[in-house]
């Protein structure tokens, strides 16, 4: 396969809805379903079918409470709440499938990291060494004032506490067990070699993690480090240590600028600049003709929420968009949560004057990535026409309808993308990082930094405590 194949997850949520903003109205919308198991392993089995890289999921610690200084607009919408554990399906999904993989995220300011190391780890035994970790810092109050920390630390703060979080969980999963320290020697008597297994002795500014590792190694050690950092410091944590980096650039030519941006940022933190994978967001709307998908994405724009949009984009923002006249353009203002946000719509077309109303029907659909509206042709012209042009390695695929959009676009767009060579028909290796860097590579790759804590540190062996027969 050509370097150039597109790497594809699905982009979803463990709630009703996620991104789009009133749709859950649609008739055709399953979101309701997402409480039942089969509902979930059922959407596994399509995108395998399919030949997805994988399936995505975000989440929040918090729910957005911005909008009128309440959460009534986000219930009302169901603006991602509810919000189930997206943990607990993963491993249902994995067992009627064999080759996706599992994004997961999960948060540096309120995981800690002895815990969420272990939680990986289960999972990549389970999932034969199929997940990923989207590593967030986290940026809603209501989940700073709900998990126990009272408030928000500032922007800044959070990426030396997500670093810091990152590198004690590197060194449990790269440095704590030796390859080697499951013997099972039945006439020992001895199952794990003592000798094998290390202190981590890691004593940092927010975390004090002095002992070993509480499992074995597992297929991949570290899962795939996913990273979604729009700020400059969350750009240089990316750089410096993710495999794969989601953004949600709203241009071709803001994606491009952002891209080359991490290659080299990745280039200077020693990394190969091409072993970083970048995926956009992106919706689709698909039908057979270029006609007809227009007359689809007119019906979806007619159930755009204004509130419901406004309630997510106020929580992504920091900024309660009720105090605005929603017909009057927004001028550039500054917030601790979401500066990337704000940011967002005065940086991607300087021209234009936004309004809230506005930003509302942009992100109605899809979120804040841009949305695809097209026939097969016209789609997969467009999604090659983005690689070519910007250099990303794929797409994180959100959707208006939940299931339908996607479903849809695996019956209509996925077959055009095979027949051109953009999309593989067949999957080359089981675990989610060679999905990234092609069969044979399932751990972390040698320029990455998690590679410097691997056990070659004279000073972490102890004494060989074996039991003496």
């Amino acid at each position: 396969m050509s370097s150039r194949r597109m790497r594809l997850f699905a982009f979803d949520f463990q709630g009703p809805a996620h991104l789009s903003a009133g749709l859950w109205r649609h008739p055709q919308d399953q979101g309701a379903r997402y409480k039942d198991l089969t509902y979930w392993t059922d959407y596994a089995r399509l995108i395998e079918e399919a030949r997805f890289d994988g399936i995505f999921f975000a989440d929040n610690a918090g729910y957005h409470d911005i909008f009128e200084g309440s959460p009534d607009a986000a219930l009302a919408d169901v603006a991602q709440i509810p919000a189930n554990d997206p943990f607990l399906v993963v491993s249902a999904m994995a067992s009627v499938t064999e080759h996706i993989g599992f994004g997961l995220t999960g948060s540096t300011a309120y995981e800690h990291p002895y815990a969420l190391a272990r939680r990986f780890a289960t999972l990549d035994h389970l999932t034969g060494g199929r997940v990923g970790w989207n590593l967030v810092t986290s940026y809603a109050e209501s989940a700073a004032r709900n998990l126990g920390t009272g408030r928000q630390a500032p922007h800044d703060e959070r990426y030396d506490m997500a670093a810091e979080h990152l590198e004690v969980c590197l060194k449990l999963w790269e440095g704590s067990w030796q390859d080697d320290a499951v013997v099972r020697d039945l006439e020992r008597g001895v199952y794990v070699d003592p000798s094998r297994v290390h202190a981590i002795d890691h004593h940092g500014r927010y975390f004090d993690v002095p002992g070993l590792a509480m499992f074995e190694p597992s297929p991949q050690r570290t899962p795939v480090i996913f990273q979604a950092g729009g700020s400059a410091k969350g750009l240089r944590l990316a750089a410096a240590s993710a495999e794969g980096v989601f953004v949600n650039a709203l241009s071709e030519g803001a994606l491009k600028r952002q891209v080359d941006t991490l290659r080299s940022l990745a280039a200077e933190a020693g990394r190969d600049p091409r072993s970083v994978k970048v995926l956009q967001l992106l919706n689709v709307v698909c039908a057979p003709t270029d006609e007809l998908a227009r007359e689809k994405n007119d019906s979806y724009r007619r159930l755009v929420s204004y509130t419901g949009a406004m309630a997510r984009y106020s929580g992504w923002s920091g900024l309660d968009m009720s105090q605005f006249d929603p017909d009057v353009p927004l001028r550039h203002v500054r917030t601790n949560a979401g500066q990337t946000m704000v940011d967002l719509f005065s940086r991607m077309d300087p021209d234009k004057e936004w309004t809230p109303r506005d930003i509302a029907e942009y992100v109605g659909i899809g979120g804040t990535g841009p949305t695809i509206v097209g026939s097969p042709t016209t789609v997969a012209d467009e999604l090659t026409r983005w690689m070519d042009e910007t250099g990303v390695d794929g797409f994180n695929l959100a959707h208006a309808v939940k299931y339908q959009d996607v479903a849809d676009f695996i019956e209509l767009v996925v077959p055009e993308l095979q027949r051109r060579g953009t999309m593989w028909s067949e999957y080359e290796g089981s675990t989610l990082r060679e999905k990234l860097y092609g069969p044979g590579v399932t751990r972390l790759r040698d320029d990455h930094p998690g590679c410097g804590y691997r056990h070659h540190h004279p000073h972490h062996h102890r004494a060989d405590l074996a039991p003496t027969p």
